[in-house]
This record gives structure tokens, sequence and C-alpha cells, in this order.
């Protein structure tokens, strides 16, 4: 194959002639149902669970500050998905913007890393609902689940980098959220915003609620010092733990991104599209900065580090009321995250499979529902494994590395097609020219993989590498890009 063929690049007019095609994709969302659908998204594990973790090892109470860089870099990467998603409203993300920038072998990459995080990120937050399924029963009915169907099988140990068994059998919760969100998605996109609409109202009100009761028990001394001194290793506290902290709660703002999967099932993506990213990322940046604040001003930042962070603040309120609704809202809350990462993921597969990467049944459409649902089903199980074996550690950091490398490509190619095509319509535009946001996106995602761990990193580059001998194996050979040009 040719180094032309394995950059060639997919004509955006060809692009939005897809789009205005039947593919069987029905158009029944609205800018509310997207903006529903990215807040449902982002409001999750990395809030309710993550928050905890990154205080207690990373940050101490700069976690709030970990929340701003982590926000600024997402909003720079929104602002480039915005523009992206409003030129080409094609399902496929990310993946479709690269085919069209930078040709086909960076495409297929892209791809293959959106399946990694949209597959672990609905595998983690799985994982943190069960966590907090678990406090709930235990705290409400006074019914102790067994740790051995309710916990990961393995664990990764950092001195001896490598797994380790736990003695458990299954995280069986974590698997039968996926199994059921993932049938709720097979009967349809429709039904499954108008759900998620209901649930987000819910786990905001909690959100809301913790802020508004949880703030008069604030102990000023909590959050000094705010920034605790370096403890002799990398990431560990310091400026370089508030940069590792906002690597680990970027996970938090993953979510945004998926509402531009949705582009063939949205009404009016020009307009829709931008309002639905933008608007979801900025409410929720205002709550995780709120949320963290109160959080480590409520708790010592040394207690933070459990699976139910925002629960363990509220039990120090001495309210138990509101410790009751705090894990209702997390449960609801995390099975929409489930719900967006599920509906996501499937819609990568099915531009793939169009362009002839990957093989013609996950471009199925299912005659009754208008889903895909082959892909739907496969990613279902796919995640149900994930979920019900490994730690959410492992989990989250996978998925935060992998959406920074997507977060790098966009920007780029934003910066390119505003030098290739000037002339094609953009609904909404990146403010302040062609480069400075573009830049300062993919400048700020790479500075936060450069932070990841050396595992987390192993980790990507092993998955890519599997994806890489999937493409010069079956993709290539069946490109209908490269078949077309090989008619000519």
């Amino acid at each position: 194959m040719s180094e032309r063929s394995l950059f060639a690049t997919k004509s955006v007019d060809r692009l939005l002639e897809q789009a205005s095609a039947e593919h069987g994709l029905k158009r029944a969302l609205s800018a509310t149902d997207l903006v529903m659908l990215g807040i449902g998204a982002i409001i999750g594990t990395g809030i309710f669970v993550l928050t905890g973790r990154a205080a207690a090892v990373n940050a101490g109470p700069a976690v709030a500050l970990s929340f701003v860089i982590a926000g600024i870099a997402s909003t720079f990467a929104g602002l480039c998905y915005a523009e992206m998603a409003s030129m080409i409203p094609i399902a496929g993300s990310a993946y479709t913007y690269a085919y069209t920038t930078m040709g086909e072998l960076v495409a297929w990459i892209i791809g293959w890393d959106l399946i990694l995080e949209y597959l672990v990120s609905a595998s983690a937050v799985s994982v943190g609902w069960s966590g907090y399924v678990v406090a709930f029963a235990r705290d409400t009915f006074g019914i102790v689940l067994p740790s051995a169907w309710t916990s990961a099988p393995v664990v990764w140990n950092e001195a001896s980098a490598r797994f380790a068994w736990t003695g458990a059998y299954v995280n069986l919760p974590a698997v039968l959220v996926i199994a059921a969100v993932t049938a709720l998605l097979v009967r349809g996109v429709k039904e499954s915003a108008r759900i998620n609409t209901a649930i987000v109202f819910v786990k905001v009100a909690v959100v809301l609620l913790f802020i508004a009761f949880a703030a008069p028990f604030v102990h000023r001394a909590n959050w000094h010092p705010f920034i605790p001194p370096n403890q002799g290793s990398f990431g560990k506290f310091g400026i370089s733990g508030v940069f590792q902290g906002a690597t680990m709660v970027f996970f938090a703002y993953i979510g945004f991104d998926a509402v531009s999967t949705a582009a063939q099932e949205t009404r009016r993506p020009q307009r829709d599209l931008p309002i639905g990213i933008l608007g979801s990322l900025g409410v929720c940046t205002v709550l995780y900065i709120a949320v963290s604040l109160i959080l480590t001003g409520v708790v010592p930042y040394t207690r933070l580090g459990v699976p139910h962070p925002i629960a363990l603040g509220v039990e120090a309120t001495g309210q138990a009321w509101l410790a009751t609704a705090v894990e209702i809202g997390a449960i609801a809350g995390l099975s929409s995250v489930v719900l967006v990462m599920l509906l996501g993921q499937p819609r990568i597969f099915f531009a793939m499979a169009q362009d002839g990467l990957l093989p013609d049944a996950a471009a199925k459409i299912h005659p009754r529902f208008g889903t895909p649902y082959v892909t739907t089903i496969v990613t279902g199980i796919a995640c149900a494994c994930a979920g019900g074996i490994l730690p959410i550690d492992i989990l989250a950091e996978l998925t935060s590395i992998g959406t920074l490398f997507a977060f790098v490509l966009v920007s780029v190619g934003v910066m390119i097609l505003r030098r290739t095509r000037p002339d094609l319509p953009r609904a909404f535009r990146v403010p302040f020219g062609s480069y400075v946001v573009p830049a300062l996106g993919a400048l700020t995602s790479g500075v936060l993989m450069y932070t990841a761990t050396t595992a987390t990193i192993v980790r990507l580059v092993a998955w890519m590498a599997i994806g890489l001998v999937i493409y010069f194996s079956y993709g290539r050979k069946h490109s209908r890009l490269r078949q077309a040009e090989g008619r000519e």
C-alpha cells in the first residue's frame, strides 16, 4: 500500500453528502437533549469517586486547581470539537474529523483510541456505580453485600509493577448495570435520551444539595496548606501533584465529546452540536470547582482516598438524609454516564464499518428501533467483562490518556482544515483566529498526557500496537476509500 493511500483523506463534501443521505439512524435529538446527554456523561465517576483519590494522593485541597487546569484543557478541546462537529455533522466524532484532515491511517489510530476511551470509560463508571450501590445497601437497609461478588478480582501493584489477585470472583453489580443499559440502548436512542434527561435532573439536584447543605460545615483550616509540600516523588503533592491530579480528574470532563458521536441523530446538527458540547462543559466545570472546594473544606484531604468521597463528606456534616440522597444521586448519575458512554462507542464502530475498516456487521441497523444493535451488544459484552474484572484506577487512567490523545488530534485537525479548506461553512468558529485556541488545546492535552503514569502510557502503546495489527491485516484491505482510489 502506498504512503499516499495510508494518508489519503476523505472529501469533506463527500461526508456532507453522507450527512444528508439516509443511513437508517433516526434524527430525533434536540439541542436540549444534547446538553443533557453531555451533562449525563460528564457528571459521574469523576466527581463522585475520583475527586477524593486525586486530593488524597496527588493534590490535597489544590484538587480544585486540578479541576481548573483540566477544565481549561477541556474548554480548548471543546471549542475545537464544536467547530468540527458543526462543519462535519457525521457519526464518528474525532475519528471522522481525523479522516478528513490527517488521512486514513491517523483516522484508524484515533478511532481505535476512541474505542478504548468509551469502552474503558463505561467499565470504569460501572465499577464506581457498584461501589455506591454497596454503600447504599449497607447504610439504608443494613445489607452487607459480599465483597467477593462486588469487587475486582485483580488489582495493580505499583511496587511490583504487576497484577495481583484479590480473592474476589467478579464485580457483579458492575456487570448487571452494563447489561441493563445495553438493553435500553438497543431499544432506541430517543427513549434512552428521555431516561437520561430525567436522571440528569436528579444528579444535578443532588450535587446542588451537597453544595448548599455542606458549605456551612467547611473548616478553612482544612485548606491549609492549600498545596501540600512535595513528598519526594513526582505527582505526590506540590505543583507536580496538582498537574497529575489534573490528569486524574480529567476523567471527570470526559463526556462532552460523546455528544458529537450522535451527530447523525441530531435534528439540526450545525446549530445544536456546539450548544450541546459547550453548554454541558460550562455547567459541569462550575459545579466541579464548587464541589471540590467544599469537600476538602469539610473533610481533611488525607481521609478522602475512598470509593465514595462525597458520601464521606456528607457523613461529616451529620445529615443522614443528605447522605442517602447523595448515594441515590450517585447511583442514578453513574447510570446515566454508563448510558452515554455506551451510546457513543457503537457509533464509532458504525462510522468505521461504513468506511470498510471494520466488518459490515458493525454497521447493521435494527429494522425496528433504528439503532446500531450489533455493535451495541458487542460493546456491552466487552464493557461488562472489563467492569467485572478490573479495578477503577486502571480503567480511569486508561480512559483519561485515551481521551487526551483524541483531543490533541482534534485540535491539530482544526488548524489543518482552517488552512486547507477555509471555504467550508462553519456554523461555529473557534475564537481568536486559526491557531491560538487549537494550539493551546493540543499543548495542554499533551502536557497532561506526559504526566500520566508510566504503566498507563505503556498500556496505551500496547493497545495502539494491537490496533495497527488489525488495520494492516484487515482495514487497509477493505478500505472503501482505497478501493475507490483504485477504480479512478
